[in-house]
Formats: C-alpha cells, sequence, structure tokens
C-alpha cells in the first residue's frame, strides 16, 4: 500500500456507465479516490435499466473518453461483455472475456489494467473461476459482490469481499464510517465501499451520498486511494 497511513477508505463502481462522470468529480472535490470496472467491448454503447420500478440510462461511456474520465484514478477489467461467469463452461472463454478485456483498457488508458471485479450480481464467482483468472491473466485482484461489513485486510485478493455495497445498505455504510473514523490511527484497516454509478439516479441519492464523502473527507490518519494503491 502507499503512503505510511495504515487506515485506507477506497471505493470501486462497476459498468462505465456516463454517470461516472458526476461521480469521478465528487472524489475529485473530497480529495477521494477510486477504481472504475469497464467493459471495453461495451464502451460506446446506449442502454437502459429499470431498477426499482424507475427508468434509469444506462449509456457506457466512449472509448475515447476513458483515459481523460478517470484521469487520477484507477480503470479495471469487469470482462469484455460482462457474462455470469460461473455458467460459464469453457475455460478459454472465461481467460478471453477477462484476459482480452484487461488488454484493452491498458491500451486505452496508457498503463497496464491489473484489477478486475466479477460481472454480475449475488455470488457471481466461485474457486474455479478464480483460479482460472489467478493462473492464466495478467489480473491481481479480483472484487465480487458478496459485503463483509468487516475492514480486516484480507489475504485471498482473487475472492476479495468488499466491506459494503452503498446502493442496498445506506444505514450501513453510515455506521461503518463512523466506526471507520473512530479507529486507531495505526490500525491496519481497509474500508471498501462499491456499486454502479447509476444507482444514484434511481431515488437521486447522490446528495446522500455526497453527504458521505465529506464526513470521510480530510482526516490526517486515512489513506485515500485506489483499490490497486490499498490492496497491493
Amino acid at each position: 500500500m502507499e503512503g505510511k497511513r495504515k487506515k485506507a477508505l477506497t471505493f470501486s463502481y462497476d459498468d462505465g456507465v456516463t454517470q461516472d462522470k458526476r461521480l469521478v468529480s465528487l472524489f475529485n472535490k473530497y480529495g477521494m479516490k477510486a477504481t472504475f470496472n469497464l467493459n471495453s467491448g461495451l464502451l460506446g454503447k446506449p442502454g437502459e435499466l429499470i431498477r426499482e420500478g424507475v427508468s434509469i440510462s444506462h449509456n457506457k461511456v466512449m472509448p475515447y473518453e476513458v483515459a481523460k474520465i478517470y484521469e487520477g484514478h484507477e480503470v479495471a477489467a469487469h470482462t469484455l461483455t460482462h457474462p455470469f461467469l460461473p455458467d460459464a463452461k469453457d475455460e478459454g472463454e472465461i481467460i478471453r472475456q477477462v484476459e482480452a478485456d484487461r488488454l484493452a483498457l491498458s491500451e486505452l488508458v496508457g498503463y497496464e489494467v491489473v484489477g478486475f471485479a466479477y460481472p454480475g450480481g449475488g455470488v457471481n464467482f466461485n474457486r474455479r473461476i478464480s483460479e482460472i483468472i489467478r493462473a492464466n491473466t495478467g489480473i491481481k485482484y479480483c472484487r465480487h459482490t458478496l459485503s463483509s461489513h468487516s475492514f480486516v485486510r484480507q489475504e485471498n485478493l482473487f475472492e476479495f469481499s468488499p466491506t459494503v455495497y452503498h446502493h442496498r445498505e445506506w444505514d450501513m455504510l453510515f455506521s461503518l464510517g463512523e466506526k471507520f473514523l473512530t479507529l486507531p490511527e495505526k490500525s491496519d484497516a481497509v474500508f471498501y465501499v462499491w456499486g454502479h454509478a447509476y444507482e444514484f439516479d434511481i431515488h437521486n441519492t447522490w446528495d446522500r451520498f455526497e453527504e458521505f464523502l465529506r464526513m470521510m473527507s480530510g482526516h490526517s490518519d486515512i489513506f485515500y486511494g485506489t483499490n490497486k494503491e490499498v490492496l497491493l
């Protein structure tokens, strides 16, 4: 981990949607760092989702925008086309989805992409898939979607648990934030928040998230880093 501070706060957001632009501006405003997990095979695709009865934009950023939008943050892989990997029988296709995405994104941003977020919700990985990725790609860490509600630094970075999912766990997000702030400065603790930027549009919770960023910002005993900076 970069820096001398042990307590670390990091964020991870999936899918490479246009709402990421607003989210990046918020992170920059409060001195935060985040990792954005993109599907290179879907960049530039228009889309719409229905979430909780609300129609929201799911438009993907354009390939030529990627380096500029995420400047100062980290771009990580999320597969080429967002398949549910536990259903994939062909090992070669799993490798292609991950490694081809990693290489394409590396070309777009001008540095080696080494992070990965498993696509899909629920239990979106298994030991077979994590070992295939570990052995056959340039990926160095993989995040799934099952919350740990813990700040303990994890040993298996290919089956990494986030601390909390902001969208469905708002109260937990704030209570964990308050707890994290009270930890001793030398605590070897990682607070890892994940989600999708489009989720802030469902019930217009942008201000609520900004309140969280305001609460967590500017603390001299916290290292604010990308996933790579915090985990590797």
